[in-house]
């Protein structure tokens, strides 16, 4: 079901928009989660630590999808606050379209350069072999990934959270007993991993993109959309190309990050894999809301509702709040637990590792969700570039520290660049987000018309 953003309470409207949103990227991460707790268990730490090893490289490929997800899902929103439907249609298609090309690209590079890829980040020898196989299988389903994408920011714009909620749920149910079944019972160990994920992505994304198909054919239009558009392209790629840079810098500094903690050793990488997973999780459950404050905002700005964007903000800020409360409390307090998930004879490295991780960044999530909450509405209304200076600010102030505290505290001070990053990078966003005047066109100049 489609639904107008544009009316009822702002707290309201987004409580039910973004509720379903929190469960979908739940199941969502459950898949990744999946794969660290199956190779963990049932393959042994070597295993753990090269999954999330591979893992940092996969993100810089989901920057790509995220961003093509992000670029479709403001103009669309627009569009659809605007009733603009013709033009909507249009949108669709030409983001399948510039998608199936992106992918195909970074599809042909990544299986040329994958050894090259983790030999930046100094893959250590005893996990390259199995990091570089799961990557490989990883990029043959990148299509899948593309597409789903896609599909869900589809979905979001038209104020529909609830079908990929249901996509999710099922797909990460069977990713996880695929997952066993691969590794205890074929005995494909990591590849076992890899290709479940492959199969469960793949049936989702071709579920989603034939129900993204009924739903475009129920919006009425009054003569035939073209399927391509330069126009819709470049207003496409206004907000596409920054989200992808945004993501792309999170990933490339995850990945000097990588860098920095792999010459500590395979029981070191294996904590913080465990432990990056947990983290990951929050920090997409917020990403994810901060799509929905997105597409909130778009399609009030597409319907001429300005002064509904100060009252969203302020309903999301709650709402990230709730969400981070029993999150840090059971971080701190169950941090030994959770690690021991993981992995089943860990090293007390590995175990002091990922747990030292959670206690040192998870207290410091009430800071990154309102950074990323006022970043999704200075996106939503087309400010990029100061929704780019806060996601390089981020990004140069993690890999910096790590680099400079570890230099002295060792592993440490790698942990100790989460919180000092996100509290500055947050001041920023705040900042940025105060000296708009949002009952106005906004100063910054937008992309051309849709």
């Amino acid at each position: 079901m489609n639904k107008d953003l544009t009316v009822g309470k702002p707290v309201r409207v987004l409580w039910k928009f973004c509720l379903p949103l929190f469960g979908s990227i739940l199941f969502q991460q459950a898949y990744n989660i999946a794969d660290s707790l199956v190779a963990g268990k049932f393959v042994g730490e070597e295993a753990l630590a090269a999954v999330g090893n591979g893992y940092e490289i996969t993100l810089i490929f989901l920057a790509f999808a995220f961003g093509c997800n992000i670029g479709c899902s403001v103009v669309v929103s627009r569009l659809f606050g605007s009733k603009q439907y013709r033009d909507l249609k249009t949108a669709v298609w030409t983001t399948f379209f510039a998608s199936a090309a992106v992918c195909l690209f970074l599809m042909g590079f990544g299986l040329l350069f994958c050894r090259q890829l983790l030999g930046w980040i100094r893959t250590p020898e005893n996990v390259v072999g199995d990091s570089e196989l799961y990557l490989r299988i990883y990029i043959y389903g990148l299509p899948f990934v593309f597409f789903y994408n896609v599909a869900t920011g589809i979905f979001s714009a038209l104020g529909d959270s609830k079908t990929p909620f249901f996509f999710l749920a099922a797909s990460s149910v069977a990713n996880i007993g695929v997952d066993i079944a691969f590794v205890t019972l074929v005995r494909w160990g990591v590849a076992g991993v890899a290709w479940a994920t492959f199969l469960c992505q793949g049936v989702s994304c071709v579920l989603a993109l034939v129900v993204v198909m009924i739903k475009l054919g129920k919006i009425p239009c009054t003569e035939k959309a073209p399927l391509f558009s330069k126009r819709l392209l470049k207003n496409l790629a206004f907000v596409a190309v920054p989200s992808i840079f945004q993501q792309c810098f999170i990933s490339f500094g995850n990945l000097a990050i990588q860098g920095i903690i792999n010459p500590y050793g395979s029981s070191v990488m294996a904590g913080y894999s465990a432990a990056i997973k947990l983290n990951n999780l929050v920090i997409t459950a917020v990403n994810t809301l901060a799509n929905g404050v997105s597409n909130y905002v778009a399609q009030n700005i597409g319907a001429g509702k300005r002064e509904r964007i100060r009252p969203g903000f302020r309903a999301a800020w709650g709402m990230v709040w709730i969400l981070c409360v029993p999150i840090v409390l059971l971080y701190v307090a169950a941090a030994n637990p959770l690690i021991g998930l993981f992995m089943e004879s860990p090293t007390e490295e590995a175990m002091r590792t990922g747990v030292l991780f959670l206690r040192i960044v998870s207290p410091f999530y009430f800071f990154v969700s309102v950074k990323v909450v006022a970043d999704g509405v200075l996106r939503g209304a087309g400010l990029m570039v100061r929704f780019m200076t806060t996601a390089f600010l981020d990004l140069a102030l993690r890999v910096a520290l790590a680099a400079v505290l570890s230099a002295s505290f060792g592993s440490v001070g790698i942990w100790c660049a989460w919180p000092i990053g996100w509290a500055i990078s947050t001041s920023l966003s705040l900042f940025f987000y105060a000296r708009v005047r949002w009952e106005k066109p906004a100063s910054e100049p937008q992309a051309a018309q849709t």
